[in-house]
């Protein structure tokens, strides 16, 4: 079990939501054995809200996991814009995603903290520049 915070991506909260995805039951199981709240930021909720813009009442499923406190966003990019540059121009050929510079410099903010993911890319992510970022994935 993860020691800190737990910081959510954008692939297990669109499958923790959609009975269809094939990740579903990870998501499930996962999110029921994380201490509520996950961490995670705007950016990765708007990447959650379209994604599951088709899905009937997504969106405000995902909004609802903020009003329920499973979620919190503890992340401003207005205070951290300075270092989402640098990680976005340090990764631009990876690519890294608005949200997945966020989810690293949130995972910076919280020294033992995962992120849970479904996203391959956060395997080359490093956190500080150096230090790979402990992961609950599939």
């Amino acid at each position: 079990m993860v020691r800190g915070a737990v910081i959510a991506d954008t692939g297990p909260i669109v499958a923790f939501l959609n009975a269809r995805d094939r990740h579903h039951e990870w998501a499930v199981r996962r999110f029921s054995e994380l201490r509520a709240p996950l961490l995670t930021c705007e950016a990765v909720l708007s990447e959650a809200c379209f994604v599951l813009r088709a899905v009937r009442g997504g969106p405000e499923a995902v909004i609802d996991l903020v009003h329920r406190g499973a979620l919190a966003l503890p992340f401003s990019l207005e205070q951290e814009a300075s270092s989402i540059r640098k990680l976005l121009v340090k990764y631009r050929d990876v690519p890294m995603s608005l949200a997945a510079a966020c989810l690293v410099r949130l995972s910076e903010q919280h020294a033992e903290s995962a992120v849970v993911t479904l996203d391959g890319d956060f395997s080359v992510y490093r956190r500080h520049g150096r230090q790979a970022i402990p992961l609950i994935t599939t």
